[in-house]
């Protein structure tokens, strides 16, 4: 009987790069077409192999023949998805610190210019995509992939501009398309709301995204998540909320404010004692 082989050092960390590279390539199509045409060609790699064992000739030499032309094929149906892929691949943060630091970039973005709409009273919808993907909305709308700020998302939203209706889609710290078409949600709201916060409210019923809404009649902020609305959110709600949505630790300010009165209302001891 021949003996198992032994779990070298060097066979843990080839594992553990094999491992980290598959589940970067599956967060790169997570929510892409590419998904769907993936699992077509596992399905016929199975159907091949089912051929094979039992023993269907015809089948199997018919797959046999057409798969040296499959590969080509995908490069030629993907060339634009790997080209994003790859670059997509080059903008990764590979560290922690620098992953942080970004996401709290992009939340001190989004914040400068979610007030400055809200003092405008203008109307946006924002949508933040966490673990599911959002490609097949991202394609409804104009293709940007450009780096997140707040000069970007205040154009975008520009009175009277080509991509001021719609929604703009955030991934990671880009924009990744505006001019977004949203499902509105079919369940009972408020008549207050209008055509944003409904689409808000569906897009979170559909997937783990975070919607942040400002309203073009009062200028007040509003988040939904996972089918529900918040309303009227303050600078301070509205990060905590970002910044969850990015992963990010908030310390509890509020205890911090407490903590600091505890100790001024503490009489303080003199030097001489």
């Amino acid at each position: 009987m021949p003996s198992m082989p032994r779990l070298t050092i060097t066979a843990v960390i080839d594992i553990l790069l094999v491992a980290v590279l598959v589940y970067q390539l599956i967060l790169i199509i997570r929510g892409r077409r590419a998904v769907h045409i993936l699992t077509g060609v596992g399905i016929l790699i199975l159907v091949y192999l089912a051929a094979a064992w039992a023993r269907l000739e015809l089948l199997r030499n018919l797959l046999a023949t057409l798969a040296p032309y499959t590969a080509f094929a995908l490069i030629v149906m993907f060339q634009s998805d790997i080209r994003r892929m790859l670059a997509r691949i080059g903008r990764r943060e590979w560290f922690s610190f620098g992953s942080q630091l970004q996401r709290r970039e992009s939340v001190e973005e989004t914040l400068l210019a979610v007030e400055h709409l809200s003092q405008t009273k203008t109307g946006a919808i924002i949508i933040l995509e966490r673990r599911i993907g959002l490609r097949t909305f991202i394609e409804s709308g104009v293709l940007l992939e450009a780096q997140l700020s707040r000069d970007l998302l205040l154009a975008i939203f520009l009175k009277g501009g080509p991509l001021h209706d719609g929604a703009a889609i955030v991934q990671g710290g880009r924009v990744a398309a505006a001019a977004c078409f949203l499902p509105l949600t079919m369940n009972p709201v408020s008549r207050t709301l209008g055509t944003r916060h409904r689409a808000a409210i569906g897009i979170t019923e559909e997937t783990d995204c975070m919607a942040v809404v400002i309203s073009e009649e009062t200028g007040r902020i509003s988040v939904a998540f996972g089918g529900e609305i918040d309303l009227d959110l303050t600078r301070d709600q509205l990060r905590e909320r970002l910044s969850r949505a990015q992963g990010l630790r908030l310390k509890d300010r509020g205890a911090h404010k407490d903590q600091v009165r505890r100790a001024a209302s503490q009489p303080r001891l003199s030097e001489k004692s």
